[in-house]
């Protein structure tokens, strides 16, 4: 386990370059589905909607398959948290999403 810990964190302190892969494909998802943080990895399932066929009198319906299972190392995790955060911050500022303030602590009894 500590030698997991000083292994990534030389992993941080290394100068990486970006190196891009133009022959990568792209993964569409708009849902996330299933996901699991085991202490050292978070597995999270990226999921794709798919409709049924429009049937009169009937309510919509659909289903939703994977689209692509991801793992991220604690690392990737705690740099896609970082992320997120930057990116909640930007769509606030734009006026994308609001907010929410705490919520209000009943008194303690």
């Amino acid at each position: 386990q500590r030698g997991t810990d000083m292994a990534e964190q030389k992993a941080r302190d290394i100068n990486f370059r970006y190196e891009d892969v133009p022959e990568l494909t792209e993964t569409f998802s708009d849902a996330i589905g299933q996901w699991h943080f085991d202490g050292h990895n978070l597995r999270i399932e990226f999921q794709v909607s798919r409709f049924d066929e429009p049937r009169p009198g009937e309510p919509t319906s659909g289903r939703r398959r994977p689209a692509c299972r991801l793992v991220l190392s604690t690392n990737g995790v705690l740099d896609l948290i970082n992320r997120a955060q930057q990116l909640a911050a930007v769509m606030e500022k734009a006026g994308l999403v609001k907010k929410e303030p705490p919520a209000a602590r009943p008194p303690a009894n």
